[in-house]
């Protein structure tokens, strides 16, 4: 047994029966933020290869994209559909194969809006390949859909109710009182103003875009015949959808208008999340890791006021740190990856693949005196 497997062992004994579940949470639109987890890219060798292929896949297109987010001075705005949709679906794609390349066997993913497509990609529901094409095909669709925001807003879907309008609604309902509205410009100042005269506290999300109203419903529309020449398959590893608020599971799954539409369709993340840590979710009673896998900690801060989290049955562990720095997201990944080792799985840590690469620092942190020659499993091919 190699010294990683080993060092996983130890850990995975010194847990014993109590191992924790793992869920991966996978962030979206909004999530975005300059200089997002760059601190990784070219020291995380998963982490990296895995957003190359995305930006090879995406030809001249995805070469503006890695230089945009790794420059300073962006040709085209981060908050754009054509950067913030690749990098956030890369990113998520990224982090969650570095994560199963410990020894991380996920019991469940959740995305939330665009996390969801990630988490079809991890649990192989379509190949990457199939997933960056049809991207390809979502943004430049969207691109051309009327100019729009979205906002949050601190207050239930029913208080909101009355100043809603036909192009104006509920994008996604993250907590009870925790919701979020998107629509076209300039329909959406309108409600807003409405709900500032009202005393309703509001802030605007980082999007130019109305996603998940009708605004966007002919561009998500048109992208149904891409999404018919792609194979789409069960996962091998339930994926709590943020728009049925339920497993996924077919006919569904393999439905290429329900992927299509996901744009245009609200996020139901609230009831995903209630559902995963429920008695009939698919971690059980626990305990449980949720870990987030993308920028920021914007779901790892829903998901620490749910009950069974603040009752103590789970815990919640982003990869990212809030803000950016290479610094800080090298320091918060490491934190990461020690949290995780009572979940890693030795078989996993002794896979072999060779597509994959090896273990970068944080690996060298997470388990020390690891054999060189170890390369980690690769998730994200099918």
């Amino acid at each position: 047994m190699s010294a990683v497997a080993q060092a996983a062992q130890d850990a995975q004994d010194a847990a014993g029966d109590a191992a924790p579940a793992v869920a991966v949470l996978l962030p979206g639109q909004g999530s975005q933020y300059p200089g997002m987890l760059r601190g990784l890219y070219g020291t995380e060798p998963v982490f990296t290869r895995v957003l190359d292929e995305v930006f090879e896949r995406l030809g001249e297109e995805g070469a503006r994209t890695r230089d945009d987010w790794l420059g300073d001075a962006p040709g085209v705005p981060l908050d754009d559909v054509r950067r913030a949709q690749p990098l956030l679906f890369g990113l998520d794609v990224a982090l969650g194969t570095l994560l199963t390349s410990w020894g991380v066997r996920p019991a469940a993913y959740l995305g939330h809006s665009a996390g969801e497509y990630a988490a079809a990609v991890l649990a192989g529901i379509m190949s990457l390949d199939d997933a960056v094409d049809v991207l390809a095909a979502r943004v430049d669709s969207l691109a051309g859909a009327p100019p729009g925001g979205m906002v949050a807003v601190a207050a239930s879907a029913a208080q909101v109710a009355p100043r809603l309008t036909s192009q104006v609604v509920v994008a996604a309902v993250n907590a009870p009182s925790q919701v979020m509205l998107a629509g076209p410009h300039p329909d959406l100042g309108e409600v807003t103003a409405a709900l500032t005269e009202d005393g309703t506290a509001w802030m605007p999300a980082k999007a130019t875009t109305g996603y998940h109203s009708p605004s966007v419903a002919e561009a998500c529309a048109a992208t149904v015949p891409a999404y018919r020449r792609i194979s789409l398959r069960a996962p091998h590893t339930p994926v709590v959808s943020g728009y049925t608020g339920r497993e996924l599971v077919e006919p569904l799954v393999r439905e290429p208008r329900f992927w299509a539409m996901q744009p245009s369709r609200p996020v139901h993340f609230g009831a995903a999340l209630a559902h995963l840590l429920g008695p009939r979710g698919p971690l059980g009673a626990g305990p449980f890791l949720l870990v987030e896998a993308g920028p920021g900690q914007g779901l790892s801060t829903v998901a620490r006021r749910h009950p069974a989290v603040t009752r103590g049955s789970g815990t919640v562990v982003p990869l990212s740190p809030a803000r950016a720095g290479a610094e800080r997201d090298r320091a918060q990944l490491a934190e990461a990856a020690r949290r995780l080792r009572p979940a890693a799985d030795p078989a996993l840590l002794a896979a072999d693949s060779p597509r994959s690469a090896s273990p970068g620092p944080v690996a060298s942190i997470h388990v020390r005196g690891k054999d060189p020659s170890w390369t980690p499993a690769d998730p994200v091919r099918h």
